[in-house]
Order: C-alpha cells, then structure tokens, then sequence
C-alpha cells in the first residue's frame, strides 16, 4: 500500500509540475514540440475543418439528452438477456461513469492541473469558433467528456464483445462525442487525448474488475420460463 501510494505521488507531482507550464511562457523542448502541434490541430479541427452541417451535428451530439434512449436500451437488453447478472452489469456501468468522472473533475482538473480552456483563452479571442452555449471556467485537461464516454464504451465493449460484434461501434460513439469538445471550441486535442485514454484505462479495469466477478456475458435465446 505504501508503494501504491509513493507511485502515485510521483505521478501526481509529475503530472502537477509538467502540465502547470501549460499556461506558462516556460515550454522546454519536448513540451513545447507537443503544444505547438496540440495548437496546430486544435486550429485545423475548429476552423479549418469545418461546415455548416459539421457545425449542427456536433453541438447536438453534445447533448447530454440526446443519449437517453441509448441508455435506457442498453439497460432493458441487458437486464431481459442477463436478469440478476444484468442489473449488476448496469451497476457497473454506472460505478465507471462515475470513477471516471471523479477521476478527471475533481482529481486532476481541481487539483492536479490548471489548463486556461480554448475559448477562454485571450491569445485564442480572435480567431477560435466557439460554439457552445458557455464556456466553462474549470481546467480544460482532461476533457471529462472523453473520459467519461471511453470508460463507458470500454466497459461496454469489453464485456459485451461475445454478445455482438456491433458493440465496437461504441468506440466510434465515444470518439465523435470528443471531437465535438475541440470541434465547439472548448478543449485542446491534448485535453481529449488524454481523457480518452484515462477513460480507456478505467473502463478497461472495471470490466475485468466485472469479469472476474461474474464472468464474460454470452449470447444466449431468452426463455420465458426463467423470467
């Protein structure tokens, strides 16, 4: 446990050093290589790489209320397929969405780092497409979105892979819902990047944390009799 907890000190204090010269004049080498490209692409995607319909499609991808009925789908397949085992599926789902939330909000973005967002950044006032509704004021590493939807789809993909091949479009789902972030002006490719894999790494955990303890899900005819 002691190690555990000098590992992930180092890592904090790493974490803490490095990305606090974000918003600093002090890039050394490598950094500066990585934020010069983080700022070319992050111009290409939001201003260059743009439409009219791009523009519609990704403000409303980007509605939390838009994935309602997805959710609701993926909790009445999974308990009607998997009954007791389902419900603790869903569970799991839900304990990712919220580590991973955790994680990202309240762990790096309050304590750890300190990254001025896109479009509250005054270099940026004059040239970036913002097209959110507001801009929000906390840190912009690591995009909580990209954290959030990568955990989820690696759970869901992890554990629901024997059941469909069509669960790897959830990968797709996650990626277009980050690239919205940059798209509207409100992170850094860098932001989403590494929630992506932060994101990637928990669902990752939870699902063989839920492998372990219930066993892969398979597909499998639903009888009437157990229900």
């Amino acid at each position: 446990m002691k190690t555990k907890r000098t590992v992930f000190g180092i890592f904090g204090k790493f974490v803490a050093e490095t990305m606090t010269l974000l918003d600093s004049g002090a890039h050394p080498g490598l950094l500066h290589g990585i934020l010069q490209g983080d700022y070319w692409l992050f111009s290409r995607i939001n201003q260059d790489w743009i439409s009219p319909f791009l523009d519609g499609l990704f403000l409303f991808m980007r509605e939390s209320e838009l994935w309602v009925p997805f959710y609701l789908f993926l909790l009445v397949f999974i308990t009607l397929n998997f009954r007791k085992k389902g419900w603790w599926w869903a569970s799991y789902l839900g304990m990712t969405a919220i580590i991973s939330d955790l994680l990202s909000s309240k762990l790096i973005k309050d304590t750890l780092v300190r990254r001025t967002r896109p479009c509250g950044d005054p270099l940026l006032a004059d040239t970036i497409r913002f097209l959110a509704n507001y801009c929000p004021t906390n840190s912009s590493f690591t995009s909580s979105h990209a954290c959030n939807h990568f955990a989820m789809a690696f759970f869901i993909y992890r554990t629901l892979q024997h059941t469909s091949r069509w669960w790897g479009l959830v990968f797709v789902w996650a990626f277009l819902i980050s690239y919205a972030q940059v798209y509207v002006g409100v992170h850094f490719p860098l932001d989403v990047t590494c929630g992506a894999i932060l994101g990637s790494f928990i669902g990752w955990q939870l699902s063989r944390l839920f492998r372990f303890q219930f066993g892969a899900l398979h597909s499998q005819p639903h009888n009437p009799s157990h229900a």
